[in-house]
Formats: structure tokens, C-alpha cells, sequence
């Protein structure tokens, strides 16, 4: 069992990393900036309002944690997506100050700068919506960042080339920086199914220090 903080709890990714954190009987303490949206109760969740663009708020939240997950995103808006890079910098400022004594990082990422099988990025095709790059583009800011992290120990996921609520298999392949696509040249994860990797991960870390990226 792990003890978990959970920022972005309310959102689609976030809400599912939730869920199978708690059917694995981890400790989750939820961040969220609107209790009231937040309406589950369940053994082992605590929910706390607070703010991840505050580092001394994340420090406080972190500390006795085994785990700390961004599953902060770009899709509730523009504001929200200008948030993706200072919240993983404010996460890792928290973390900074604990030290040693420091939880794990688990940063839910984006899909454009993966690398497609043509060798472009994911982000390069034609015709993506403006607000749809915009998004993609914060999260490779923000993997950009993590990378220059050496002294927190942070892993970031990128999901699929479409990722959207469904069935949870319990099934999926991993990859690095590659897009994981199937054989018929599709990229796809049900949110779900990204959330079963990503708590695989806290369970079973294999990715401290890098990005990698799940697909069926």
C-alpha cells in the first residue's frame, strides 16, 4: 500500500487514477480546488483544498507521502493550460524543500512531442486545432522542464495519440519517447486503461527520470 496525493482528482484522467488507486487500497488524499465537485467517499480518501502553483502548499501536502501525481491538464480551458509547466515547477519547488524525505513525482503528460513512426512529433500533423496545440505544446514545456530535474525523482506519462473515457482491460504496451500505435496505425488508450499504467508505475516503478508512454 502506498500513500498517494492526487492533484487534478476532479478531472477525466485524474478521477480514474482516483479509482484505481482506491481499488488497489492505496491512501489517496485528493487535491482539488472544489471540494463539492468532488462527491465520492471511500476507505482511505482524504480530500483537501489547495493549490498546485503553491510550493509551500505542496511541501506541506507531500510530506509522509510515498507518491505525489500531477493529473493537472490543459482541458478545462486556456487557463488551465497555461498552469501545466509553473504547476510541474511548483511541484518540484515542494518537493525540493523536503529533501530527502521527498515522495516520488508522477507527472500526467501529453502525447505531441512523442515521436510518430514517420519520425515527425504527434503535434506536427496537419490540421490540429489551435487549442488542441496549445495543450500540447504546455506539456512539452513541461516535460522539458523535468528533464533538467536531477534532484527530485519524477517520472512523466504520456498517454496515446487519443485518449478518452472507456473500458478498463488492464491491458496495454509501453514505449519511451515513441508513439505506441497499433497495427493498423491508430493510437489510442481509454482513460482508464492509462490510469491502471500509471498506478502499475507507482506500484512497480520502472521510469525514474524519464517519460514513457502507454498504447494498445
Amino acid at each position: 500500500m502506498s500513500k498517494i496525493a492526487l492533484f487534478g482528482a476532479n478531472g477525466t484522467i485524474g478521477s480514474r487514477v482516483l479509482d484505481e488507486a482506491l481499488r488497489r487500497g492505496h491512501e489517496v488524499t485528493a487535491v482539488v480546488r472544489d471540494p463539492a465537485k468532488l462527491t465520492r467517499s471511500a476507505p482511505g480518501l482524504t480530500v483537501v483544498t489547495g493549490d498546485v502553483l503553491d510550493p509551500a502548499f505542496v511541501a506541506e501536502v507531500a510530506r509522509g507521502q510515498d507518491v505525489v501525481v500531477s493529473a493537472v491538464g490543459g482541458g478545462d480551458g486556456p487557463g488551465h493550460v497555461a498552469t501545466i509547466r509553473p504547476a510541474a515547477e511548483s511541484l518540484v519547488a515542494g518537493l525540493r524543500t523536503l529533501g530527502d524525505a521527498a515522495p516520488r513525482l508522477l507527472l500526467v503528460g501529453g502525447a505531441g512531442s512523442l515521436r510518430t513512426p514517420d519520425g515527425s512529433q504527434v503535434w506536427d500533423a496537419e490540421g490540429l486545432p489551435e487549442f488542441l496545440l496549445q495543450i500540447m505544446h504546455a506539456h512539452g514545456d513541461a516535460l522539458d522542464f523535468c528533464r533538467t530535474v536531477e534532484d527530485v525523482r519524477w517520472t512523466n506519462l504520456s498517454p496515446a495519440g487519443t485518449i478518452e473515457p472507456g473500458e478498463r482491460t488492464g491491458t496495454y504496451r509501453t514505449s519511451l519517447d515513441d508513439l505506441v500505435v497499433t497495427e493498423d496505425g491508430g493510437s489510442r488508450i481509454t482513460a482508464e486503461d492509462y490510469a491502471v499504467a500509471l498506478v502499475d508505475e507507482i506500484d512497480r516503478p520502472q521510469h525514474i527520470g524519464e517519460r514513457f508512454t502507454v498504447g494498445y
